[in-house]
């Protein structure tokens, strides 16, 4: 019988591919704390994200590959994540503890962004994630209702303010700081200074993404914002209607004119799938406008999300549709949409490592 050795070991797990990443889940050093006691053969994978679709797939082979070793007889693999710190970008506000901050943007109104960001922040942290939630869209903060967020947050160490939380989430909004009943007039300075105190003065911990519901547009404002908040990418929202789309193109040349990443586009309201008639469903808005838009701008499509009434009545009484109806189609749509979205985030932060592997 020959001997079990590490070597052995890493020999046999190098033929694990990441499909992502395009290096071997050796060189990309997954593999941590193997032990080999007799026949016991015991390691650790640590993906890149908790939300990883090939996760099982990557212990199954594990098992296969070193089970087949001579003399193995038990093979014990768990499987982790640690989700790798963005590169962020230069000269912006840092935020300690962040690791990755991604933008939810629309070129305009109505087209379900907050929504999208809402459930997109809960289906990560379903996933396993330190996920926060911040409301950017200052002049039309509505994040708090759609958690059922209803107190405010408190002053901790520092003066800093302690982010509320809901289903899992940390949420920080202009909401929750300002009475309901009052306007929000803020000119741009103003918001500006709003968005940086929520950035460097909210006592955010330990995060793997901080989501950021953006205004909807393309103006001053959120140029401004694209600029000053560290962003490790960009999600654009849209519907698939062309006027839409046309909005969404100008978010596009918005993220590339101050070098942000556009890592996917999300398809909201789809199409309708009428509650009584689950085999049945209606384009109401069109059919594969954000597919082909992502196609046509080399960006990454993160999935398309149906329409339904369970999203408008999870958004009203402050349970989110992936909470409220896990097994409902807008909700599995979140859930996969989300897991897109931490793949791109993670291939985003690993390029830098990545460039330097292929250098090696």
């Amino acid at each position: 019988m020959g001997q079990i050795t590490e070597d052995k070991v890493l020999e046999q797990l190098s033929k694990i591919t990441d499909p992502d990443l395009g290096k071997d889940i050796v060189t990309l050093e997954f593999i941590k704390d193997l032990k080999i006691e007799g026949g016991d053969v015991s390691f650790r994978i640590v993906l890149t994200t908790p939300a990883c679709p090939v996760k099982d797939a990557f212990e199954q082979e594990a098992r296969e590959l070193v089970g087949s070793i001579e003399g193995v007889s038990n093979v014990n693999v768990t499987m982790d994540a640690v989700v790798p710190k963005g590169r962020g970008v230069a000269n912006n506000v840092a935020v300690p503890g962040v690791k990755n901050i991604v933008a939810v943007s629309s070129g305009k109104g109505g087209v379900g962004k907050s929504t999208v960001a809402v459930n997109l922040a809960v289906a990560l942290s379903q996933d396993g994630a330190k996920v926060g939630l911040m409301d950017a869209d200052v002049y039309g903060p509505n994040i708090p209702m759609m958690l059922g967020i209803r107190n405010q947050p408190e002053i901790g160490e520092g003066n800093k303010l302690i982010p509320l939380e809901a289903h899992g989430v940390k949420v920080i909004s202009m909401a929750v700081l300002v009475p309901p009943d009052k306007p929000m007039i803020l000119r741009g300075p103003m918001l500006h200074g709003v968005v940086r105190q929520f950035l460097a003065d909210v006592a955010w911990g330990e995060l793997d993404y901080l989501i950021v519901d953006m205004p909807p547009g393309t103006g001053d404002v959120q140029l401004s914002l694209a600029q000053l908040v560290p962003v490790q990418g960009a999600v654009l929202v849209t519907t698939p209607q062309k006027v839409s789309l046309s909005d969404v193109t100008r978010a596009f040349s918005m993220f590339e004119q101050v070098s942000v990443p556009v890592i996917g586009v999300i398809e909201n309201m789809s199409y309708f799938i009428p509650p009584d008639m689950p085999e049945k469903k209606y384009n109401i808005f069109g059919e594969g406008g954000g597919a082909k838009f992502a196609n046509d701008h080399g960006v990454p499509f993160l999935g398309e999300v149906p329409i339904g009434l369970e999203v408008r009545e999870g958004g009203d009484a402050g349970t989110p549709v992936v909470v409220s109806h896990p097994d409902s189609p807008q909700a599995e749509a979140f859930g996969k949409v989300a897991e897109e979205v931490a793949r791109q985030v993670s291939i985003e932060a690993m390029k830098p490592e990545l460039v330097v592997m292929t250098r090696a």
